[in-house]
């Protein structure tokens, strides 16, 4: 027997992870923002030589702005650069949402093996799904109704955010026109696609989950000898992007600040003011899903032998839930969200790889609570008194319309005018939103992606397929070191 001494183990890390740098960048570029949009004004710019500051920083040439200076140029060099940044980060992770979709849907149901597993978990995940957004729209009706934000907007303040805003509403409006004209028959139909490819490359992504399901089907229905180099090239695909997205999660902290700084200068706080209470009615109605519907799913649905406690799970999330925040796209985050369900919450990855590309698709928790209460809040706006029918005509096509709205930033705005015009509600009261919904977005989203990580929990849970308390290690960090 060796007498050699057992050798130390590695010491602990002391570098910050990944999920604090990334809220220390989200707080300074707040601070930042703030600080730029009530003190970098009008004058600043004439200070600088630049009288027509539009033009200027969309780079056009203008000759009120013929003596801008060296300064000028700089302060535009800066706001492009941040830009670039955060745009550039987002293209990266939606580059590679596509891939990891289809490799991941394909890889969950040929993993499973039997169709009737398939079915089995589809419909526990559609179940869960539809739970949680029931219990939202119930919240959006019941926080609406009880405070009527609508009735303390004045008509000063009405009139104002409608003149404002009613440029920018009229470009949505004319951007959505073909989703408001979408019927429920059109939307089913609109799920298989009718060349693959072409959904492929548009990013439609209910269909690329369509595809993904299909072949994964197909792949179960096939000799084993003839589907498994099909699953290990899938395989291999999945694994390579999420290695890219560890890569991609370094930049983080970097991209969210850009992010974060550049919509605080842009948005301020002086719109919010007037339409205070209905941001916090949706804000407030997002915190009770988050914090009191999904902790309460998460005890009841999961055994206790698990230890998945509400505060593992968010501790767990929350390299996801700071992306969300940041960058308003629950199919940006997507990547990293199934990466914090595979990795730190310790998750089958043939569930995480078949309910969150699907979550991401049809699971709008957030979403369809802002959309009835949005509605609402319009109606109290107007001096319609909404009746219980019409309320339920609301949530109903809340709840439709949430399905359908793709996941990226703002998209949930065009798609409300079909919620509107379904009880007759002017859809000109969209431009009244619009004033907010930039914050209201970064909210919503969060809701959104960790309701896809709720119902990989909840579907684990009722699979018996979590890893027990003892077994369960330290959570492995989303990126490099």
């Amino acid at each position: 027997m060796s007498d050699s001494p057992t050798p130390n183990p590695p010491p602990a890390s002391t570098r910050l992870a990944l999920h604090w740098k990334v809220l220390i960048a989200l707080a300074i570029g707040i601070a930042l923002g703030s600080i730029l949009h009530y003190g970098w004004t009008a004058e600043t710019w004439k200070s600088l030589g630049v009288v027509d500051v539009k033009p200027f920083l969309a780079g056009k040439e203008s000759d009120a702005n013929a003596g801008a200076g060296f300064g000028a140029h700089a302060a535009k060099f800066a706001v492009d650069a941040c830009s670039f940044v955060g745009k550039l980060f987002l293209l990266a992770l939606r580059f590679i949402a596509i891939p990891i979709i289809l490799s991941s849907m394909i890889l969950a149901v040929a993993s499973l093996g039997d169709i009737r597993k398939v079915g089995r978990i589809g419909l526990k995940t559609i179940t869960c799904f539809a739970i949680t957004l029931v219990v939202a729209i119930v919240i959006a009706i019941g926080v609406v109704q009880i405070v009527k934000p609508g009735k303390f907007v004045t008509p000063e303040a009405k009139a104002k955010l409608l003149g404002d805003f009613s440029g920018e509403l009229a470009t949505k409006m004319q951007a959505g026109a073909a989703a408001q004209n979408q019927t429920i028959w059109s939307f089913l139909l609109d799920i298989i696609p009718a060349n693959p490819i072409a959904a492929l490359a548009t990013g439609n992504m209910l269909q690329v989950v369509a595809i993904g399901f299909l072949v994964g089907v197909g792949l179960t229905m096939i000799p084993r000898e003839k589907s498994t180099p099909v699953v290990a090239f899938f395989d291999g695909l999945s694994s390579t992007m999420m290695e890219l997205v560890r890569l991609i999660m370094a930049c983080a902290p970097v991209a969210v600040f850009c992010l974060i700084t550049q919509t605080v200068t842009n948005l301020g706080f002086g719109s919010l003011a007037s339409v205070l209470l209905y941001c916090l009615c949706v804000i407030g109605g997002l915190a009770i899903v988050l914090l009191i519907e999904y902790p309460i799913l998460i005890m009841l649905m999961t055994p206790r032998s698990a230890g998945m406690t509400p505060k593992k799970f968010f501790a767990g999330l929350s390299p996801a839930i700071t992306l969300a925040f940041s960058s308003s796209s629950s199919t940006a985050t997507l990547p990293v969200t199934m990466a914090c369900c595979r990795d730190r919450l310790k998750i089958p990855a043939s569930i995480v790889n078949f309910v969150c590309p699907m979550g991401t698709t049809i699971n709008m928790d957030g979403t369809a609570l802002y959309q009835v209460v949005s509605v609402v809040f319009l109606s109290q706006l107007y001096g319609m008194d909404l009746s219980a029918t019409q309320l339920l005509t609301v949530g109903v096509m809340a709840a439709v319309v949430a399905i359908g709205a793709p996941g990226l930033p703002g998209a949930s705005v065009i798609m409300m005018a079909v919620v509107l015009e379904s009880v007759g509600i002017p859809t000109e009261g969209i431009a009244i939103i619009l004033a907010v919904d930039r914050l209201l977005d970064m909210s919503r989203t969060i809701v959104n992606v960790a309701g896809d990580a709720v119902a990989c929990v909840v579907v684990a849970g009722w699979e018996g397929a979590l890893t027990p308390n003892s077994e369960r290690q330290q959570p492995e960090p989303i990126g490099p070191g």
